[in-house]
């Protein structure tokens, strides 16, 4: 009997991921919807934030998972960026809605995250993998405080947010830098 790799904790993980990205981009942009009729905003902001917690820690667990137990997937390598795209878009995207994150700042992180995806088609369509650098993580951390720390109404949340846009434009820089090196090869 063949089992399917891809049917694994790590991709189940990064898929539910998937799913809780749209209910908490939901809890922050439609706090008035006739559903949450008698539910202060504060609430909704509360769930959302509990609901994001929850998604970044499976974003730890999948990718430890998947290394520590060679549960590297081709379906994993799509899923868990696009989880975490997913993620990040809706909390960027809602605070920004509700007026707490600089729309400069988002547009500036969105444009990173858009030209890099399209870096990643063309290195693929090229032959070469450009994997995700440290730095690239680090950022994607960032991004995870800052959004924490600006759905909490945190104090520190906007420096958070302007340290990770700082690290997302850097990190951008390494993959087009990478991605020119192993053109040249």
């Amino acid at each position: 009997m063949h089992k399917n790799k891809n049917l694994n904790i790590p991709n189940l993980l990064a898929f539910i991921r998937l799913l809780l990205a749209p209910l908490m981009y939901l809890l922050l942009v439609n706090q008035d919807a006739a559903i949450f009729k008698g539910i202060h905003p504060s609430w909704l902001n509360y769930f959302a934030a509990f609901i994001f917690v929850l998604a970044s820690v499976t974003d730890f667990f999948d990718g430890h998972i998947a290394r520590t137990f060679d549960q590297i997937t081709v379906m994993g390598k799509i899923l868990d960026p696009l989880a975490d795209k997913m993620l990040t878009l809706a909390g960027f995207l809602g605070l920004m809605m509700q007026g707490i994150a600089s729309p400069w700042a988002i547009y500036l992180i969105l444009t990173r995250e858009l030209f890099v995806t399209g870096l990643r088609v063309s290195a693929v369509a090229e032959g070469i993998d450009i994997a995700a650098s440290w730095m690239g993580k680090v950022k994607t951390v960032t991004q995870m405080i800052a959004i924490g720390f600006l759905l909490m109404r945190w104090p520190g949340g906007t420096t958070f947010l302007w340290i990770a846009t700082a690290l997302t434009l850097y990190s951008g820089y390494e993959y087009v830098r990478e991605f020119f090196r192993k053109v040249e090869m």
